[in-house]
């Protein structure tokens, strides 16, 4: 199974080698980056450039933002499978793909465990998340898969479509929504980290990112799902949070996979 994973940058220079480098070394060989970089101007694609080109593809030009640069993304991908990796973020080793691969030959879906860490030279994690399986009522219970360690098949891909636009911030929660709830295809969860994930996204960087994400969450709820004003998972979903900064003792830098 050729995979592909789609790596958003702008102005990544600080970080982008650590994502190729993680790429690079996986074990899996048949698989491909898809870099949609924003007309950076930090030196960001002379990196990538540095590196051998025969797994990687790559454009530069001005997007408005990383939804848009993703629905590109979703243009040019080769693979019979796809999924998101941050330009911050890396796979937790080199096993990662593989198993993505292995877990795709079984189910439409799957995702996976994921570290949060304070950089990609101590690892040291700050908290962890740990795939749970689909309940019956899936997001209506305030669960989701972590979207770094997301990926479908192309036929999910296809029939799911680009992220919504007017989603600011929780874009890639509607996108895994319709993908998991919509259409009847099978999801699965793989007990193992898959991705190294830097603390500081655009949902997860301040109390005012995590209520925004969460209000438009809910509006992703009530368009497909049919959820109210308010509804039990815009409580449920950030509650289902508060255990992974608990799991994990601070100053941990176990990689057991």
């Amino acid at each position: 199974m050729r995979i592909s994973v789609l790596t958003v940058c702008w102005n990544s220079a600080a970080t982008i080698r650590h994502t190729v480098e993680s790429f690079l070394a996986q074990d899996h060989g048949d698989k491909e980056l898809v870099i949609i970089d924003g007309n950076s101007s930090d030196g960001t694609m002379a990196i990538v450039r540095s590196y051998p080109q025969d797994q990687i593809r790559m454009i530069s030009e001005p997007d408005t933002g990383m939804y848009d640069a993703l629905n590109k993304g979703l243009r040019l991908y080769t693979g019979d499978a796809v999924g998101v990796l941050n330009s911050d973020d890396c796979f937790h080793d080199r096993t990662a793909l593989g198993r993505i691969s292995a877990g795709l030959e079984q189910a439409d879906i799957l995702h996976g465990d994921l570290d949060f860490v304070e950089d990609h030279l101590t690892k040291r994690v700050v908290r962890r998340w740990r795939a749970e399986a689909r309940p019956a009522k899936g997001f209506r219970t305030g669960w989701m898969p972590a979207h770094p360690t997301f990926y479908v098949t192309r036929k999910v891909a296809d029939v799911v479509g680009g992220f919504d636009l007017s989603l600011k911030v929780a874009s890639d929660y509607d996108w895994m929504l319709r993908a998991v709830e919509l259409h009847g295809f099978q999801t699965a969860a793989t007990g193992h980290v898959l991705v190294d994930m830097m603390v500081g996204g655009a949902s997860t960087r301040s109390i005012v990112s995590h209520i925004w994400h969460n209000l438009e969450a809910l509006r992703s709820r009530r368009r497909w799902l049919g959820a109210g004003p308010l509804d039990y998972a815009l409580l449920a979903k950030p509650a289902r949070k508060l255990g992974q900064f608990l799991s994990k003792p601070h100053g941990s830098t176990d990689r057991s996979a």
